[in-house]
């Protein structure tokens, strides 16, 4: 269970410093379009690390699945959205990234109705 665990930690530690980020660096070089999107990917981050250190600890069996859908979820879905938000702080166009991010929301919903379902509620 340790990936679990590591995820977990990892995402809701970098959302705090990403969020940290966005509200000191990025205000004065983002338009308040940009800076909502990039609060988005970070606040789906710290949801899903919580998340993820939640599932380490419910017992049931076969949560990897769970956690892989969660994980590849946030890194398609939160840094999509990451660098997208970015794209004219560091004046490069990414645009081709815009339907990576309903890729991951699709991941993501998936990992909750697979969570729904082994913890038994089916």
């Amino acid at each position: 269970m340790k990936f679990i665990e590591f995820f977990g930690i990892v995402f809701t530690m970098f959302s705090v410093i990403l969020g940290a980020f966005g509200a000191h660096s990025l205000r004065k070089s983002l338009s308040e379009a940009e800076l909502q999107s990039f609060e988005v990917g970070v606040r789906y981050m710290m949801y899903h690390g919580l998340a993820l250190l939640i599932l380490a600890i419910m017992p049931f069996e076969e949560k990897i699945w769970v956690a892989i859908f969660f994980v590849f979820g946030v890194l398609l879905f939160s840094f999509s959205i990451f660098f997208l938000s970015l794209q004219s702080f560091f004046k490069i166009k990414l645009k081709w990234l815009g339907p990576i991010t309903p890729i991951g929301g699709t991941f993501l919903i998936v990992g909750w109705i697979l969570f729904l379902i082994k913890a038994g509620f089916h």
